[in-house]
């Protein structure tokens, strides 16, 4: 493999058209071709020289990376497309900006910090559990909880065959019959702070992500959508390669 050479799929995220995995999906659909030649396997490395065509179009020059925090509100789905119709995250971003995808998911009803970048290879990195950056959220469920049972989630639980990694949880206030919950865990699966709490007796009537690892929901309104730095970025990915490289050293 060449110094510059990199998996088509790799090159495909860099450039911001789409993730890595959908790439790869693409590829088996025959709807990429390099150097005038349909491919049907991701298993191919291509450098900056070779012609890419995606869905008939010559595959555009990687782009920096970029970042962006947005205040994701309740009623939107985390997809580009849904087969259902309903409403998308971006469906409802502002104009102007270039073609986002997300830092993992937010389900429907759930709302908050939501990271969007451009890079479909940042995307990856920064949701894989590895990274170890940990997502803090307030959430309100039905009822009160009582200390043991919020300090059992921190050596993780398994519910309905699904193992759940440590969640750290504390009552913030109680209003009534309901309760407010500030929660942080490293991996996030689908829908899993709902289940833990069906789990422990309580429904969740709000879920509002506050926290993916630095990056903060702060004072964003909902819908609001700015861009992180490129000196942040860089400082905060930087970080994240020392700390693996630390990791790997212990």
């Amino acid at each position: 493999m060449t110094e510059n050479a990199e998996r088509i799929a790799k090159r495909m995220a860099r450039a911001g058209l789409c993730s890595r995995r959908e790439a790869e999906s693409w590829i088996t659909q025959g709807r990429v071709s390099v150097n005038g030649a349909k491919i049907a396997s991701p298993a191919l490395n291509v450098t900056e020289s070779d012609a890419i065509i995606v869905d008939g179009k010559p595959l555009k020059a990687a782009e920096p990376a970029r970042l962006w925090r947005y205040h994701k509100p309740p009623g939107l789905v985390t997809t580009h497309k849904d087969p259902e119709g309903r409403a998308t995250v971006f469906d409802h971003l502002p104009p102007g900006l270039p073609r986002l995808i997300s830092v993992g998911r937010l389900d429907l009803t759930s709302e908050g910090l939501l990271l969007l970048t451009n890079d479909g290879e940042l995307a990856r990195k920064l949701e894989l559990p590895s990274t170890g950056w940990t997502r803090r959220y307030r959430v309100r469920v039905h009822g009160v909880p009582s200390v043991e049972a919020l300090k059992s989630l921190e050596k993780g639980v398994t519910v309905d065959g699904i193992a759940y990694g440590p969640i750290s949880a504390a009552v913030e206030r109680t209003q009534g019959a309901n309760s407010w919950l500030t929660l942080a865990l490293r991996e996030g699966k689908n829908r899993e702070i709902r289940r833990v709490m069906a789990h422990l007796g309580m429904e969740t009537s709000r879920l509002i992500r506050i926290a993916y690892g630095p990056f903060q929901l702060g004072q964003l309104e909902r819908g609001e959508v700015e861009e992180v730095s490129g000196k942040v970025l860089k400082e905060q990915v930087g970080a994240l390669k020392e700390d693996k490289r630390a990791h790997h050293r212990r």
